[in-house]
């Protein structure tokens, strides 16, 4: 190739107003010419003065390039013949000889693009089909803050001083062994207290070997079935239920069966006892979304089942610890004497959802194999970050918090069941609302929830819609799910009343 012809196409692709340095951008552009094969490997490049000066650059800013390329393997030089490119580029690559010259300095702009042989712009490539799928299907909202977002809980609140304090004290004197990656399982210390939290609050039977520490419920499902079950298995759901759990089963390859909901929890028919599944997930203190209890004959009844046929049940507890009027219920967990059950659990709506904290508690035969696999597919740290964690349980500060909260939420809980009942009375009843962090509000049947959740966000009110938690729309009931804990109090009426403004103009008038 001609320097000349090198020379112009650089000399278009430079910009001198753009910020960025012409070495790099000299770099970048003669990266782009050899893996495009424009410069095929064994051409000459032209040396560094020739080129500086067709450029009109400095020749020290070409030397430099010319030394970079040749680390990184583009180039070969060789004292008293020159500079060369290396025969390093794969065999199949866009842009390999037979399409536009890229090179062509008529070509323009366009040319930094890769073409097919024909000269048109290739088609971007496709998402796999699960990920269009959960693409198509995902429920994560733009905004996770403010009225009346379901399920984050009042950050404001946090005891960031204490945590703060605990923070420094780590970081005063840093450890080594915390600012690595974490062994299999988790920081011991943290596995410790938590273990004795969990015997003493929730009634988990278990030690602190038996305890996984993770970034989360999502994390600690998707490491569940990654053990536990293979591809085209199958897994029961509730129906409805939490759409990012939805998310992990739809990309795992599993066959989710959704079964209803009944007001005593999840309520297999027949016809699904007859097909056992290899796992089961449920949640028995807090349906969600809808917030029944499990009753203790249908725990009871799913433990046995899940020992006659060797299923494995997930129990996801993910805000247990608020309960109003009524003291926490003990997990299922607690109840399995056949070592069925993964215990799942988290501290984002405890203490705060950025904390990316959550754990596994699995049988003991598992113990071992899931701290190993935990290691091997995530390689986890933010040991710091569990020293802290585990000195703020210890000194007490956990349970003081929830305890806190607990009493603040309830106030909040209340001040919008009052607003919801003097503005719609008995015609939309609340539901769900004994725990947790949401309740939901029922619609008329018949009645498009998403166009009130499209009719609230207009008035800055985020809600979610009940009947997209469902897998099976024939079933799906209709309703808002609002959350009220990262609301003040202060805020609570006037942002129900632009909801209800939403409700009225989108149900009532609409002839619903």
């Amino acid at each position: 190739m001609r320097a000349s012809v090198l020379s112009d196409w650089l000399a278009q692709r430079i910009d001198r107003d753009n910020g960025q340095p012409v070495y790099r951008q000299l770099h970048r552009l003669l990266q782009q010419a050899i893996l495009s094969r424009e410069l095929p490997a064994g051409s000459k490049v032209p040396s560094s003065r020739l080129l500086a000066a067709e450029l009109g650059i400095a020749r020290n800013t070409v030397t430099q390039v010319y030394e970079q390329l040749v680390l990184e393997g583009y180039v070969n030089s060789s004292t008293g013949r020159g500079t060369f490119v290396a025969d390093s580029a794969p065999d199949e690559i866009v842009g390999a000889p037979g399409s536009p010259t890229a090179l062509d300095p008529s070509a323009g702009a366009g040319a930094d693009r890769p073409h097919d042989p024909d000269g048109a712009m290739p088609e971007p490539r496709a998402l796999s089909t699960r990920g269009a799928r959960l693409i198509a299907g995902a429920g994560v909202s733009k905004r996770q803050l403010g009225a009346f977002m379901p399920g984050v809980p009042d950050v404001s609140k946090f005891p960031t001083r204490v945590w703060s304090r605990l923070h420094n004290k780590y970081w005063r004197r840093p450890r080594a062994d915390l600012l690595t990656y974490a062994p299999g399982g988790g920081l011991p210390q943290l596995r410790n207290v938590l273990a004795d939290y969990l015997r003493t609050s929730r009634s988990v039977r278990c030690t602190p070997g038996q305890i996984i520490i993770t970034t989360g419920i999502h994390q600690s499902i998707d490491l569940a079935v990654r053990l536990l079950s293979d591809p085209g298995d199958v897994i029961w759901t509730e129906d409805p239920c939490y759409w990012g759990v939805r998310s992990v089963l739809q990309v795992s390859g599993l066959q989710p069966r959704p079964i209803p909901v009944d007001e005593e929890g999840i309520a297999p028919s027949a016809d699904d006892l007859a097909h056992p599944p290899k796992l089961m997930l449920v949640t028995p203190s807090h349906q969600y979304p809808l917030g029944m209890v499990m009753s203790l004959a249908r725990r009871r009844m799913l433990l046995e089942y899940a020992r006659q046929h060797r299923c494995w049940i997930i129990e996801d507890d993910y805000d247990s610890e608020f309960r109003y009027g009524s003291r926490p219920l003990a997990s299922l967990q607690g109840l399995d004497t056949a070592g069925q059950v993964i215990y799942v659990g988290s501290f984002g709506k405890t203490l705060f959802p950025g904390l990316r904290v959550g754990y596994l508690v699995v049988p003991e035969g598992l113990a071992d194999s899931f701290a190993t696999a935990s290691a091997e597919l995530y390689r986890e740290g933010q040991l710091l970050q569990q020293a802290v964690l585990a000195e703020f349980i210890a000194e007490g500060h956990f349970t003081s918090h929830i305890r806190k909260m607990r009493t603040l939420y309830g106030q909040r809980r209340q001040t919008l069941l009052d607003a919801a009942a003097a503005r719609f009375g008995d015609a939309l009843p609340a539901i769900g609302g004994d725990a947790g962090l949401h309740l939901v509000m029922r619609l008329p049947d018949g009645t498009n929830d998403r166009d009130v959740v499209d009719a609230a966000i207009e008035r800055n009110i985020v809600v979610r819609g009940l009947s997209g938690y469902y897998a099976q729309p024939e079933r799906a009931g209709s309703g808002l799910l609002i959350g009220y804990a990262c609301v003040p109090d202060e805020e609570i009426e006037p942002a129900f009343d632009a909801l209800a403004q939403a409700v009225e103009e989108t149900v009532f008038r609409s002839g619903s």
